[in-house]
């Protein structure tokens, strides 16, 4: 029995979203369609029924008026004025006496016999497909007499057997276009996920860089492309990492192996005592001690990295971090507050080498404040860094990030010219870039742009 249902279920299971989506249409219709059809031929057969008794009553009403009582109390039918006879299936009683009983079915007439006595509606025959009805007849105030017509609801019967069977057919061509038409509008509907899904794949495969960003689509798909844009940025991120760690590890490696070989060509190159052979032994011995220690800490570096997402991190955070590390001074602050879940393509010690000479300046210039803000715009986030101070001139603004470089002690600077510059090529390490905003009015105003986290 469960192996039994196991195979039902998932023969009916759909087997893509837009199979799943027109029969979830398809059964919202049929339901509708059932009840539809239901109260359709419940009410016509309501009004069949409705229609029947009022042809009864009419019938039983133009004989009631044929009736006529003499001076001794006989009970007589007068012929029609049209000279029409009376119609067949009408029986009149003076008491319990017919006065007209038309021939026919013996069960017919019994049945009018004791409807006669009753009064109302009754039915009768073998199938109960006759209706009748008993109508009293008075005359000044009197009872004298009761008419019992009938009617055949064959014919009745045939008009809601015949709309049911067309109310079906009707329903079944109904739900086979709501099907059909179904599949095709969802399929339009998912084209655009589609395409996007296929987007995406070709430049986590070839161009990582790529996002969807704020280009024009359905609403319904703005949080759709948010997500894969986020999880492009996080695979770029990752990638971005295991170039930096694969840079580290030849950084790393090189010097001790450069001197292990040279020690190694020392030692083939002529021949030496035992004191310079222990000492060439021993710096062998550092050497591969030092290269021992190095693999193992840069692997336990990665393996760190491997259980969160590298080159990444929170914004919020990691503006309200230097913040509160920075000294006393001049105020430093975060304002207006970075949307939640902002995040930057760059890990957060490398995202405070950026910013650190930047603030370093800003707070040296400003007057009485420096505001951090961060925000996402477009494909990228930017971190912007402005002062209330003088600004930077014209004259120097496009040699800021030159190396070596430096405003001079009388413009209050006593570096060596190498902060902005590092913070520029950090950026550019990262995908991202620093320059100088000479638009934003007082003040200086550098932005930070990043690829997302």
């Amino acid at each position: 029995m469960t192996e039994w249902a196991g195979r039902l279920r998932r023969r009916l299971t759909p087997g893509s979203l837009r199979g799943g989506l027109a029969l979830a249409a398809l059964a919202v219709t049929a339901v509708w369609v059932v009840l539809l059809t239901a109260a359709f031929n419940l009410i016509l057969a309501d009004r069949l029924a409705t229609q029947a008794d009022d042809t009864l009553r009419t019938r039983t009403a133009a004989v009631a008026a044929l009736v006529t009582v003499d001076n001794a109390g006989a009970v007589s039918l007068r012929a029609p004025a049209d000279g029409a006879g009376i119609d067949r299936g009408i029986w009149v009683y003076a008491g319990n006496r017919a006065v007209l009983r038309p021939s026919g079915d013996r069960e017919l007439e019994q049945a009018a016999d004791r409807l006669a006595r009753t009064g109302g509606f009754a039915r009768a025959g073998d199938d109960l497909l006759t209706r009748l009805y008993a109508q009293p007849v008075t005359i000044d105030g009197k009872r004298v007499a009761t008419v019992v017509a009938a009617i055949d609801l064959d014919a009745s019967l045939d008009a809601r057997r015949v709309t049911l069977i067309g109310s079906a057919v009707v329903a079944l061509i109904l739900l086979t276009l709501v099907y059909s038409t179904s599949r095709a509008v969802v399929a339009r509907t998912l084209r655009p996920v589609e395409q996007m899904a296929r987007q995406a794949a070709d430049w986590s495969a070839n161009d990582l860089e790529h996002r969807f960003g704020d280009q024009r689509r359905p609403a319904e798909l703005d949080r759709l492309a948010v997500i894969l844009d986020e999880l492009l940025a996080r695979q770029s991120a990752v990638v971005r990492s295991d170039r930096q760690l694969t840079a580290e590890l030849s950084h790393e490696l090189r010097t001790p192996l450069a001197a292990m070989s040279a020690e190694l060509d020392l030692l083939r190159s002529r021949p030496r005592g035992p004191a310079e052979l222990e000492a060439g032994h021993a710096s062998l011995a550092a050497g591969i001690a030092r290269l021992s220690g190095l693999i193992e800490t840069l692997l336990t570096e990665a393996r760190g990295r491997s259980r969160a997402v590298p080159g990444r991190c929170a914004l919020g955070p990691a503006l309200h971090g230097l913040v509160e590390a920075a000294g006393p001074g001049v105020a430093l602050v975060v304002r207006p507050e970075p949307e939640s879940g902002l995040t930057a393509g760059v890990d957060a010690d490398v995202l405070d080498r950026i910013l650190s000479p930047l603030l370093d300046n800003a707070r040296r210039y400003a007057r009485s404040g420096v505001t951090l803000s961060a925000a996402r715009t477009g494909t990228a986030v930017t971190i912007t860094v402005r002062d209330d101070g003088p600004g930077v001139s014209a004259d120097i603004a496009d040699r800021l990030f030159d190396p070596g470089f430096s405003a001079g002690p009388e413009a209050g600077h006593w570096g060596a010219g190498l902060g902005l510059p590092l913070a520029r090529r950090l950026a550019h390490g990262a995908g991202g870039d620093v320059t100088l905003d000479s638009t934003a009015g007082p003040g200086a105003t550098f932005l930070v742009t990043l690829p997302p986290g």
